[in-house]
């Protein structure tokens, strides 16, 4: 188990980006939601066939399909009331999140697509993105275009022209 865990850490150290000094996307792939499925189902004690199906329902839609990406974004503040204000600022950063292929137009993420994680005047510190591209964006990077990240919000704006080497080459693999 220990094992398992180390490949799954480092695995998903070349699947994260970090948005600012607040914002983390992970993106998820069969491994990282694999061990994710396994460490519920030992926490939760859950032994049961029905149990294990119910575990990988929920969290099967999180592996990306080929022409898309899929990612687990993470809102962190370590002070309670810092983290409180911040929510409440950043209702809806979960729809301001996107990603650009080269020099195509930016992608917007859909978010939260099982549930609403926001609530009125308060967003969600963690909501699930995914990005679906089109022929030309799979093509483009595919063939090595830059990928950048940003967030489009005014009360978080931040971008990053291009993904790192590790992250790109990682996420290309998920791709069809």
């Amino acid at each position: 188990l220990a094992r398992l865990r180390r490949r799954v850490m480092a695995h998903k150290a070349v699947r994260r980006v970090f948005l600012g000094p607040h914002v983390s996307l992970t993106f998820e792939d069969i491994l990282t939601i694999q061990y994710q499925v396994q460490e519920m189902l030992r926490i939760e004690r859950v032994f049961e066939s029905a149990g294990i199906q119910e575990e990988l329902n929920a969290y099967s839609a999180l592996i990306p399909d080929g022409d898309n990406w899929k990612a687990t974004m993470m809102i962190e503040y370590e002070e309670v009331e810092e983290r409180r204000v911040a929510l409440e600022a950043m209702v809806d950063i979960e729809q301001r999140v996107w990603l650009q292929v080269g020099t195509l137009p930016p992608l917007f993420g859909i978010a939260d697509e099982d549930l609403d994680r926001s609530r009125e005047g308060k967003t969600s510190a963690v909501h699930f993105l995914r990005f679906q591209l089109d022929t030309a964006q799979v093509t483009l990077a595919k063939a090595g275009a830059a990928i950048a990240l940003g967030i489009d919000h005014p009360a978080y704006p931040i971008s990053i022209l291009t993904l790192p080497s590790p992250i790109r080459d990682s996420l290309i693999g998920d791709l069809a």
